[in-house]
């Protein structure tokens, strides 16, 4: 692919104040407030899971918005490493000071909370659609326990897609994951409610193009994609991820057929 310009999309705000940290989370987001006045949930470049974890954040987040769900607003953060300098927490002031420059930030649900399917059910079609698209991009944290999933407004939100992709932690050239990789959906937030998944899989597979996946590759920063050492330029990485959306999706799709075997199975 050509090159794309790193924020082609997503809007650039420079965090002023530093509020408080999210003890939930293992890579230890934090509250920020930035020049826009907003408020957001900030995602550390520094954090352990590193830049990848974000740029999983950006791809499947965005995905998911053009599937049609729900999403908070992505945006990049500018983050000041003095703003780590009176904060009293040294985990925390250590984290600001290694996250200088562009982190993401996720825009902030004030009143949300965490869904749960059994206070509120979700209708069939919902469930199988969200069953599907982790399962297309390998999002291995939506469970029971970690549902990354909030109610706002009486609406499910889509959070946390950090974990996805997962693959790219360790992926190489010569060891491109296949199309048939597996994913165990036994866990799922999802699975007690899904109905069948053939007529979601036609639907939403025709729609994930390959002119929709290099639209939402497009907004990753290249500084991002230029830490991988895999494949060397930002182009050859945005290349690599197309290569394994055309893989997981082309015909047969044995990864969904999986599902559908497991969801029946609970019937």
């Amino acid at each position: 692919m050509p090159g794309v310009e790193p924020t082609n999309g997503l809007r650039r705000v420079a965090a002023t104040r530093y509020v408080t940290p999210f003890r939930e989370g293992g890579s230890l987001p934090g509250l920020v407030e930035a020049d826009d006045l907003g408020m957001y949930v900030l995602k550390f470049r520094g954090a352990g899971q590193g830049v990848k974890a974000l740029v999983a954040e950006v791809v499947v987040g965005e995905l998911a918005r053009r599937l049609g769900f729900r999403v908070p607003e992505l945006v990049l953060v500018d983050l000041d490493p003095e703003l780590g300098r009176s904060e009293p927490d040294q985990e925390v002031q250590e984290l600001l000071k290694a996250s200088g420059g562009w982190n993401l930030g996720l825009d902030y649900l004030p009143g949300s909370f965490d869904y749960n399917p059994v206070v509120r059910e979700p209708s069939a079609d919902l469930a199988a659609r969200l069953l599907w698209l982790d399962a297309l991009t390998l999002n291995v944290d939506r469970s029971w326990r970690n549902p990354n999933t909030l109610l706002w407004h009486r609406e499910l939100w889509l959070i946390d897609h950090g974990a996805s992709l997962y693959f790219h932690h360790s992926w190489r050239p010569e060891r491109f994951p296949a199309a048939g990789y597996r994913f165990d959906a036994a866990d799922h937030l999802m699975m007690p409610f899904a109905g069948p998944l053939a007529e979601v899989d036609a639907e939403l597979a025709a729609r994930v193009t390959p002119e929709l996946v290099r639209e939402v590759l497009a907004l990753v920063p290249d500084a991002w994609l230029a830490a991988d050492e895999a494949f060397g330029t930002p182009e050859a990485v945005r290349d690599a991820y197309e290569r394994f959306f055309a893989a997981r999706l082309a015909g047969p799709r044995t990864w969904v057929d999986e599902l559908e075997a497991a969801r029946a199975a609970r019937v």
